[in-house]
């Protein structure tokens, strides 16, 4: 056998070995305490934001391992009441909001959090038109699921052309080489039924498509999804 040709098939075979590595870490990744969707008044500095949007993100790849390919990466963060809650007070450190502008924002943000589930989200795929998932024609179809079979579709998938620095600095994982995206999602079906059950110990965002199918999930304390809609 030729020199090239060990040296090309050591390099498929640590190529193979990375991306399940990269593929295994990102699961290990995903596994944490249970969070809680209630409500309610938080105590937060500006310095706990990073360890708060740790704890509300969740990153994945999707990898084919036969091809060596790596179909879609995504990473995306939960914006919960306390997410925003953490968000609202490093941002008033940031731009040294006054106290009246500092509760307003906070008023604002989270009678958002009542009225829908939303995510802030950025991906990667094989081509960029294949994952703008704002498009018909794209290669995932997204859907807000949890543990008891609910399946909602988004009320809106709104792309972010160019992240700001805004963007960057308070999701980092951002970046030109990945599409960003707010995909909101009702809080209760037209008959009243929460999307997230009540006895649900996880909910998470799934991305399939004729490529395979992956789930980010956040594990959750049952019970919380309705006291968060009180």
């Amino acid at each position: 056998m030729k020199v090239a040709q060990v040296h090309d098939r050591i390099s498929i075979a640590g190529r193979c070995v990375f991306l399940f590595a990269v593929g295994l870490l990102a699961q290990v990744g995903c596994s944490a305490t249970r969070l809680s969707l209630a409500d309610g008044p938080r105590e937060y500095v500006a310095s706990d934001y990073s360890e708060v949007l740790k704890r509300w993100t969740r990153s994945h790849s999707l990898i084919a391992l036969s091809e060596l390919d790596d179909l879609l990466t995504t990473s995306a963060t939960y914006e919960s009441w306390d997410f925003r809650w953490a968000y609202v007070v490093r941002y008033s450190r940031d731009f040294l909001l006054t106290v009246d502008q500092r509760r307003t924002l906070l008023d604002n943000t989270l009678r958002d959090a009542r009225d829908v589930h939303e995510f802030y989200v950025a991906v990667a795929g094989q081509t960029r038109r294949w994952a703008d998932l704002a498009r018909p024609s794209s290669a995932w179809v997204v859907r807000l699921v949890d543990d008891q079979g609910d399946e909602t579709a988004p009320l809106a998938i709104e792309p972010i052309l160019k992240p700001s620095a805004i963007d960057r600095a308070y999701f980092p994982y951002s970046s030109v080489w990945r599409q960003s995206f707010r995909i909101r999602f009702a809080r209760e079906t037209p008959n009243g039924i929460p999307t997230i059950s009540p006895k649900a110990r996880w909910f998470g965002l799934r991305f399939a498509g004729a490529q395979g199918n992956d789930e980010l999930r956040w594990d959750i304390e049952p019970g919380t999804a309705v006291a968060a809609l009180k």
